[in-house]
């Protein structure tokens, strides 16, 4: 039995694991309860508070999220996008090659969500072209940007922190193309399976119509009754409307408060219906029924083809500032100069008012605007605009000089000349001073969600191994595989880490499989660093559901994919990798 302390560390474990799968609370909030809960319980003292945030892997990611910034922003990615039309050809298994292999390439050397982030509305454009549903290319894209991650120390932001964790026992730290030759298998046999099995990835109809190919599905919008309504009078379930337009009511708003029951309430002029469903339905709905859009701003077909106004569907990023926000306090018009018709959030029915949802990434907002605020639109790095690409805006006159940089910080790791988190510094400052990136668009390219995830959860590894907690779980869970040998072990610690990263951050699920692989490989009298490079790969690469890793969430929304279509054509590329890595980890790393 373990002691009291492994018993209450454990509890802590348990209940950050139950948090983040149910996704009530942002993760980096999670992160700092669980640091909040470490201290007050004594489990570690005050100096162990800050070890998250003074860890070197914590450091390393912040300096790298501006170093992908610097190349994206100079133009150096986009310009490589730029010439893919002409090498995709016109078939769908080209295309997706050419996109597989570009993205990984790219994920390898800058953090695999900001080349996902630029490649996104490409990718959409030229599945487009070829009149190719774009869900049948946003799989792969995501997919591959993962395979390139863990080819090199820096793909991933998993790769740096168990490098760092490895550190801090004493080991020696993984080289910069460590990962490569394990990685670089992984990343073909991905893309032959993502060409061969491309009949399992999902084709979404809907995108030659003319409001469809907004892929307006899922919506939550306010509509305002006018005095020409023909359901004043009525309530919402005699009217029938849901049977004959298939949209529901959410919430029934009268002088701004809700009405205790909804469905049955008389309607009235002036009342506000929040409806979800097809945002065609609910804009054929305005003539029909005698609604309007409660932004003041009525829409039609006529409108939305318009040359001057459009229907523009945004994306919001893991790193937006719109994130934890609403509408309101975000003042999104103001800033932006343009109205936000609905909000769309896959997976889920959003029950408040469109102007009070808490914003969250992977979430799909519908915009009317016109030519000059689309403009702007692409400039945001809050927003990423999913059906339009235009001259893109980039400083094209730095580019040689954000290379350089990039190039200086490659050669200083893989020489070993400094550090990785020195070369990364010395990249970063550079690109500052050369003018690729200003010190403001440095601070907003760091995803402080990560830095803050890493701060709250690191101190849980730490108490995990002082409690002796690590040490019970590798002697009760782990021992009946020990007498099968140190390869039944990685091929466990593999599918565990798998299944965890699936449903919650990958961070913290290598942040808590880490001390138990390193437990038991002391345990055994082996070498951990097989165990290691099976938790990180197991955790860079999840394939099997769209919240597992910050790639899929991103093209949730814009590929209007199911949770199940991740799940058909991911788990058994995770199998197929979990094979890879059995086979390929002893070879690579000897026990």
């Amino acid at each position: 039995m373990p002691d009291m302390q492994s018993i209450v560390v454990l509890a802590v474990v348990i209940a950050a694991m139950v948090l983040f799968i149910m996704e009530k609370l942002r993760v980096d909030l999670i992160a700092l309860c669980v640091l909040l809960a470490l201290i007050v319980l004594g489990l570690i003292d005050s100096k162990q508070a800050l070890y998250g945030f003074a860890n070197q892997a914590t450091a390393t990611i912040a300096v790298m999220f501006v170093l992908s910034a610097g190349l994206v922003r100079t133009g150096l990615v986009e310009w490589l996008a730029l010439y893919l039309d002409k090498l995709a050809g016109k078939t769908e298994p080209r295309l997706i090659i050419v996109l597989c292999i570009t993205i990984a390439f790219l994920s390898a050397f800058i953090l695999n969500t900001a080349a996902v982030a630029v490649f996104i509305p490409i990718a959409i454009v030229l599945a487009k072209t070829r009149k190719i549903s774009a869900s049948r290319v946003l799989i792969p894209l995501s997919f591959a940007s993962q395979f390139g991650g863990v080819c090199t120390l820096i793909g991933t932001s998993t790769n740096i922190l168990v490098n760092s964790m490895a550190v801090d026992k004493g080991m020696d730290a993984f080289t910069f193309f460590e990962f490569a030759p394990l990685g670089l298998a992984m990343t073909i046999v991905g893309i032959i399976y993502l060409v061969a099995a491309r009949w399992l990835l999902p084709k979404r109809k809907g995108e030659e119509q003319q409001v469809d190919r907004y892929h307006l599905a899922d919506y939550l919008a306010e509509l305002q009754v006018t005095k020409k309504s023909s359901l004043i009078g009525k309530n919402w379930e005699k009217s029938k409307v849901k049977t004959h337009e298939k949209v529901d009511l959410i919430k029934f708003l009268r002088n701004d408060k809700a009405t205790s029951k909804p469905s049955k309430t008389k309607i009235r002029e002036a009342d506000v219906l929040l409806l979800h469903g097809k945002m065609d339905k609910l804009i054929a709905m305005q003539e029909k029924y005698g609604l309007k859009i409660h932004t003041n701003t009525k829409i039609d077909d006529k409108k939305i083809s318009s040359d001057e106004i459009k229907l523009v569907e945004v994306l919001i990023p893991p790193q937006s500032k719109l994130v934890g926000h609403t509408l309101q306090t975000f003042e999104f018009f103001r800033r932006y100069g343009c109205i936000v018709l609905a909000v769309r959030r896959l997976g889920k029915i959003i029950r408040d008012r469109v102007a009070e949802v808490t914003l969250d990434d992977g979430d799909t907002l519908l915009l009317e605007a016109d030519k000059e605020v689309i403009s702007r639109l692409l400039k945001s790095r809050d927003l990423i605009v999913t059906n339009e690409l235009t001259e893109l805006y980039v400083r094209k006159d730095k580019a040689i000089i954000a290379l350089l940089m990039f190039l200086a910080v490659v050669i200083l790791t893989v020489l070993s000349i400094t550090p990785i988190l020195v070369a990364a510094l010395i990249g970063a400052v550079g690109l500052v001073l050369g003018r690729c990136i200003t010190l403001e668009e440095a601070y907003e390219a760091i995803d402080w969600k990560i830095i803050f995830l890493l701060g709250g959860i690191l101190p849980l590894g730490l108490a995990m191994e002082q409690s002796g907690a690590a040490l019970w779980l590798v002697n009760t869970v782990l021992n009946p595989f020990v007498g099968f040998g140190p390869l039944a072990v990685l091929a466990v610690l593999y599918i565990i880490t798998a299944v965890l990263t699936g449903f919650m951050s990958n961070s913290a699920a290598a942040v808590i499989i880490a001390p138990i692989g390193l437990s038991i490989a002391s345990s055994m009298d082996v070498d951990p660093r097989p165990f290691l490079v099976a938790i990180t790969f197991a955790a860079s690469t999840c394939f099997a559901t769209p919240i597992g890793y910050q790639t899929n969430t991103m093209i949730y929304a814009p590929g209007g994919y199911r949770f199940t279509d991740f799940t058909r054509i991911g788990a058994p590329l995770n199998l197929i990798f979990w094979g890879l890595a059995v086979l390929l980890i002893p070879l690579l790393w000897p026990f």
